[in-house]
């Protein structure tokens, strides 16, 4: 029996010194700031994240304008009408959008009225008509957009700028990002180790979205400034600032209203360099619809002017020389490296759906952090001498033997949130702290029901073997409840009642390996294998 005992145990030392040695290879890369080329290559890499309550970084709540993805989705939908109305020859005086929820369309002729209300109802469900009169120019047909159809379209307005902003931070490079969204049109962001506040604003809130539209050459500038703006066009600014002098001029352009491209069809955007000026530019693929868009339009408007225009200002308006074909563009001007590769950065992660603007703002320096982590630690330090002190008194070499486990169960923690790539929180070093207790209480209860078994007249080993095994099940038990509750948190719960349930998922499953496998061991090894007859405890 004792030969079986020795061959099972050379195998669970095995088991064991191999864990131990993977959880220290796992921490190398956090303990130590060198590590050799070749470290990478074969060996982890992660670190434990610090979170942004121990390392500092930006805290922000922004705002979601979803009343303008309502005024743009509105927009689309005239310019959507006005071709359905064309196609089905109903003659309109005018179709514009009114107010924040409604479209008015004047029809030139009544016998239009019937045919046009139909065409509404069944192409546009989400609209219903609620006025018709007659005005002086024509019969108005006023649609208005359903409430169910509003609160659907600002829903998505808010999902597609979290998914936007989290693409647009993945792309900026910042470690354990927490982007959530906040009741119906907020989105909380946290940043930790963020090192740059006023780019990583920028970036998050800027709307890129960008169009091309066609110059209109055939109306004076001039007399639209003065206020006659021909239907369908707008005014646009180029901001020019001179170098030299730093004088800032900003050049009108009459502009068609309506965008020929926009920039959703872009697939990619990288950064590029002018090979004669030695100046950066931005190169942009357009996708298969996006490209034969772009050829037709450049087909068709030959030494006419195509403006770039992003977020409602001109960036270029170069004439067209020829027909482009292949689905690319270039995006050109008097830009830095950095201003550069951050417009690249945001036209590949896509534009906002709506504005956001930022609600509430707070910076965490690196300094409170750094007392943060002083106190945990120190806490977690005080805690723990406590109970190591309490086990070896109390329960002699067999409350070592639990402290062994005790130290064991920090490194696998440790160790464990960087396998995981999890971030360590304040309230994560609680979760270590509340482990700590679990573990020794595990071993504690062991202790005891060994103890009542050497009351009762039994053997060193037999009192081993039914301590272990009796106190099993309760172990397991309380160890498993508190595990699904660790485990709700992290699913239903916020930042850093998150770093607490990862703390204390990996702690709790560190225990039950350290308290019931490891310290089995160490009293096989003493009390079976080497035969030692009285056991302290």
């Amino acid at each position: 029996m004792e030969s079986k005992v020795s061959r099972n145990l050379g195998w669970r030392l095995a088991i064991t010194c191999f864990v131990i040695f993977m959880a220290f290879v796992y921490l190398v890369p956090s303990l130590s700031g060198n590590l050799p080329e070749w470290w990478s290559d074969f060996l982890p890499k992660n670190k434990i994240h610090l979170g942004l309550d121990l390392q500092g970084g930006m805290h922000l709540t922004l705002g979601v304008e979803v009343s303008k993805a309502v005024e743009s989705h509105l927009e689309r939908i005239v310019e959507d009408l006005k071709q359905d109305l064309r196609k089905n020859r109903i003659r309109y005086v005018e179709l514009k959008r009114h107010g924040i929820d409604e479209i008015d369309c004047i029809l030139m002729r009544r016998e239009d009225l019937q045919r046009t209300e139909d065409m509404i109802q069944s192409d546009y469900p989400d609209f219903k008509i609620l006025t018709r009169s007659d005005s002086d120019t024509g019969v108005m047909v006023r649609c208005i957009l359903r409430s169910k159809a509003r609160h659907r379209i600002e829903k998505m307005a808010v999902e597609q700028a979290l998914e936007t902003i989290r693409n647009r931070i993945d792309m900026f490079g910042v470690n354990e990002p927490d982007i959530r969204p906040q009741g119906k049109n907020r989105i909380l962001i946290q940043l930790p180790g963020l090192k740059d506040p006023e780019r990583a604003k920028a970036l998050i809130g800027k709307t890129a979205m960008l169009e091309f539209k066609l110059v209109d050459e055939d109306h004076s500038v001039e007399d639209a400034l003065k206020g006659n703006i021909p239907v369908g066009d707008e005014i646009l600014y180029q901001v020019m600032i001179d170098p030299q002098t730093g004088i800032t001029r900003r050049i009108p352009y009459l502009l068609k209203k309506r965008a020929s491209l926009t920039g959703e069809y872009i697939t990619d955007a990288r950064v590029q360099i002018d090979s004669r000026f030695n100046t950066p530019y931005v190169s942009m693929s357009f996708n298969r619809r996006g490209a034969k868009i772009f050829e037709r339009i450049t087909a068709q408007n030959i030494k006419k002017r195509l403006a770039i225009v992003l977020d409602n200002k001109v960036i270029s308006a170069p004439v067209i020389q020829d027909r482009i074909a292949g689905g690319r563009a270039q995006i050109t001007g008097r830009y830095s490296m950095q201003e550069a590769k951050d417009l690249a950065l945001v036209l590949r992660a896509g534009a906002l759906p709506a504005p956001v603007k930022i609600l509430e703002e707070r910076t965490v320096g690196p300094s409170l952090g750094k007392d943060s982590i002083q106190q945990g630690f120190k806490s977690m330090l005080v805690g723990g001498v406590i109970v190591v002190l309490f086990m070896a008194v109390y329960y002699g070499i067999s409350g070592l033997i639990a402290d062994l486990a005790l130290f064991l169960n920090i490194v696998f923690i440790m160790a464990g949130l960087a396998f995981f790539g999890a971030t360590l929180t304040l309230p994560g070093i609680a979760g270590v702290i509340l482990t700590i207790g679990m573990a020794v209480d595990a071993n504690v209860l062991i202790f005891e029901r060994i103890r009542e078994e050497l009351r009762q007249g039994k053997t060193t080993r037999a009192a081993i073997d039914t301590g272990y095994g009796k106190a099993f099940i309760t172990i397991l038990d309380a160890n498993v409840t508190t595990l699904i509750a660790a485990l709700v948190l992290f699913q239903f719960g916020t930042g850093p009642v998150k770093g607490f349930a990862v703390t204390l998922s990996i702690g709790i499953l560190a225990s039950m390996f350290t308290a019931i496998y490891i310290t089995r061991i160490v009293f096989d090894y003493l009390y079976v294998v080497r035969g030692i007859k009285k056991i302290s405890i």
